[in-house]
């Protein structure tokens, strides 16, 4: 099957972002109000995604509170991840650089939760309980540190930021459960209403909110006190989504993703990006419209967990052999959202991957399918696009030629690498 030569492109995006990371942290830090006591123990919730700078973000942290004489220790906030199991918390965490040695603190992993005291606020369409990580819950106050960003699963005011880090990260898989039980509903409504119970209780000393540029960097850091948390997010969101990347076309017959994986998406290939949800009863992006998607494999950083893979129409062996089924599977039914949970057709090369997707589209001369090729959907600068994407889309996100066009596979069947290799 003739395969399109594919020209190597670069799309250019605005790039302003933090440098000094540990000098930011402190003094975001130091211009709060929280009366740091010394000899407390505070928990610092810390997150399964791949957040940039996340192990300088958290020792930064860890370095503020011994200089103010308090006992800091990390607990891992993130709901069923790492096979909703102590250690495969612990081993996330570990993959981001997030341990004693590499950040100065402690890092306790434990499933164990206590259930909060309820206020009057009604949740949900029955008596949902609210939890917390227990060695959180008996420290004398928690940070919580999270990326704001737009979710993969619903739109609303605040999505994926602190206030999720409140429930369902620091509320361990228990919590995951009780609001994933409710769908969408849960996460859009009852995760907002769920935090104010948690923020009352005067837990929280405060947020260290997060927001990344389109070429993955930090653009801001913020440190949030408990009664400016909601609003704040929501400010942070609107920042989020207005410097989130692109791909350069709206309409493509092919993306072809080198890697996918839970350090790059919370559905390990990006559902904004890609234009696709798969939750029954919520719409559907009207953009953008890709018709197949190969993904190649998965992150290391994943440890196996592969939820998202339905996203894609057609996966490699070498990424099919990568999946922890029962990693996947555990977060898969804790979500309620299977469709994302079921797989794509296997192909034993990536060639033969690219292959399958192409043999949609044979009433098409070859010349005219649009192609982009990403090393995922968090990398998006430096593409891989066919001629006819080229054509469409120059200029658009600054998108430029930066070579001449290549064959797509080696000798082996497998892509050939990026000119800058990750």
């Amino acid at each position: 099957m003739l395969i399109p030569k594919l020209i190597p492109a670069r799309q250019h995006f605005p790039d302003d972002h933090i440098r000094d990371i540990e000098g930011e942290v402190r003094e975001q830090m130091a211009r709060t109000a929280v009366d740091w006591q010394p000899g407390s123990s505070v928990a610092i919730a810390v997150g399964s995604r791949g957040v940039a700078n996340i192990d300088r973000v958290v020792k930064a942290t860890v370095g503020f509170l011994r200089e103010q004489g308090v006992n800091p220790f990390i607990v891992p906030a993130m709901g069923s991840h790492g096979g909703a199991t102590a250690e495969g918390q612990a081993a996330v965490l570990a993959s981001y650089g997030v341990t004693e040695e590499g950040v100065g603190a402690p890092v306790r992993s434990s499933m164990q939760t206590v259930e909060l005291p309820r206020g009057n606020l009604p949740l949900g369409r029955s008596e949902t309980p609210i939890y917390m990580d227990k060695l959180a819950w008996e420290s004398d106050g928690v940070i919580v540190i999270n990326r704001v960003k737009l979710h993969t699963d619903f739109h609303g005011p605040t999505e994926s930021g602190l206030l999720k880090m409140c429930v369902i990260g620091l509320g361990k898989h228990r919590q995951a459960l009780e609001m994933h039980s409710h769908g969408t509903y849960g996460l859009r409504e009852l995760i907002p209403r769920a935090a104010r119970e948690i923020l009352a209780t005067g837990k929280i000393l405060l947020g260290l909110g997060l927001v990344e540029n389109a070429c993955d960097h930090t653009k801001c850091i913020q440190a949030v006190l408990p009664q400016e948390m909601e609003e704040t997010e929501k400010q942070l969101l609107e920042l989020s989504r207005s410097s989130m990347p692109s791909l350069p076309l709206d309409c493509l017959e092919l993306l072809v993703l080198d890697k996918i994986g839970k350090d790059i998406s919370g559905t390990s290939l990006d559902p904004n990006i890609i234009g696709r949800m798969r939750i029954r009863g919520e719409a559907e992006p009207e953009k953008p419209d890709i018709h197949a998607i190969v993904a190649c494999d998965l992150t290391e950083a994943s440890h196996g967990n592969a939820l998202g893979m339905g996203l894609a129409d057609f996966i490699t062996r070498r990424l099919y052999d990568k999946v922890d089924l029962a990693a996947t599977y555990e977060n898969i039914l804790t979500s309620t959202f299977i469709e994302r949970g079921k797989i794509p057709i296997i192909a034993d090369t990536d060639r033969r991957a690219v292959e399958y997707a192409l043999r949609l589209f044979q009433a098409m001369p070859p010349e005219s399918i649009r192609i982009i090729r990403a090393r995922s959907t968090l990398s998006l600068e430096e593409l891989y696009v066919s001629p006819a994407v080229l054509a469409e889309a120059a200029g658009r996100n600054g998108l430029e030629a930066v070579g001449e066009a290549v064959e797509m596979f080696g000798a082996d069947g497998s892509l050939t690498a990026f000119p800058n290799a990750e």
